[in-house]
């Protein structure tokens, strides 16, 4: 099977790598040409646009950042459809609206491409690893027939329904995240100001009920107040974004999804929009002139 990948950003790139590693040709294309050098050099081939990639592969992937980007790659001029050929299969591994979603997929049918959604979750040191858990919209057929791919990526590759379903469930997913996030800080940040050592707090409870995935990998940042981006801020700020939007469309409340996005959106305005998202360590340093860290 000949792969055309589109987006080579933090995790596109680490992605590419485990393809070819798992033995697939893969021809690239990104908007960034230091990008594409760094996955030809990998052993990639490179494209030319986004076109010359469908018309020269058996599936297309793309990792891109929200809809309006999907939309431009897929629908717009030069784009995956004007070179797709009838049978092209189609995965978005962005994390973007399902509504958009859903109006890709429907444009890709008219063209006789058969599309999954399929968002992704587990930041860069995953990507690196190949243990993404990664959440599937669309045809079972076609989720089984690319299914293989899929695993050289991701540990966890699991059909959550229809298209869209795959970004409604990554929807979920970084809601609970943030929110994790969030309490965790909110939760350091008070047992440094009684006068506790937060990494003893950490170790204390992290086999208990209160033990996560995120607190294994985000308490241990906030601690050494170490905020390198595995996932940035802004973007999870655009999937907040696009969370809250899918809410009141579908009149879901979301409280507390919006009062973490109001604190990322304080820390984009203080310029804080790149760092990691275990950064919410930040927000609670200003509001209560403690740091976690030392």
């Amino acid at each position: 099977m000949k792969i055309g990948f589109i987006g080579l950003g933090i995790m596109g790139k680490p992605m590419v790598r485990n393809l070819l590693k798992a033995g697939y040709e893969v021809t690239v294309y990104d908007i960034v040409a230091v990008n594409m050098d760094d996955a030809v050099q990998a052993g990639a081939y490179r494209g030319t646009s986004p076109a010359n990639i469908a018309a020269g592969s058996d599936l297309v992937i793309t990792m891109l950042p929200n809809s309006p980007h999907v939309k431009s790659v897929v629908l717009g001029e030069n784009g995956v459809l004007t070179g797709a050929k009838s049978g092209l299969k189609y995965v978005d591994m962005s994390s973007i609206a399902p509504l958009a979603s859903k109006e890709i997929g429907k444009a890709c049918a008219e063209k006789g491409v058969r599309m999954l959604d399929a968002p992704v979750s587990g930041g860069e040191p995953k990507a690196v690893d190949g243990t993404l858990s990664i959440m599937a919209g669309g045809e079972q057929a076609l989720f089984d027939e690319v299914k293989p791919v899929l695993e050289c990526m991701g540990a966890s590759v699991v059909l959550c329904g229809d298209i869209g379903a795959g970004n409604t469930t990554k929807l979920a997913n970084q809601m609970i995240v943030a929110g994790n996030i969030a309490i965790l800080a909110e939760a350091l940040t008070l047992a440094k100001k009684a006068g506790v050592n937060p990494q003893t707090v950490f170790e204390a409870i992290q086999g208990g009920l209160a033990g996560s995935t995120v607190m294994q990998a985000k308490a241990p940042m906030m601690i050494a107040s170490d905020f390198k981006p595995g996932f940035k801020i802004d973007l999870h700020i655009k999937d907040l974004n696009n969370a809250i939007a899918t809410g009141h469309d579908i009149g879901s409340p979301l409280f507390l999804t919006t009062s973490v996005q109001e604190m990322f959106e304080m820390l984009h305005a203080d310029g804080c929009g790149q760092d990691d998202h275990s950064g919410l360590a930040k927000y609670y340093a200003k509001i209560s002139g403690t740091t976690i860290g030392a």
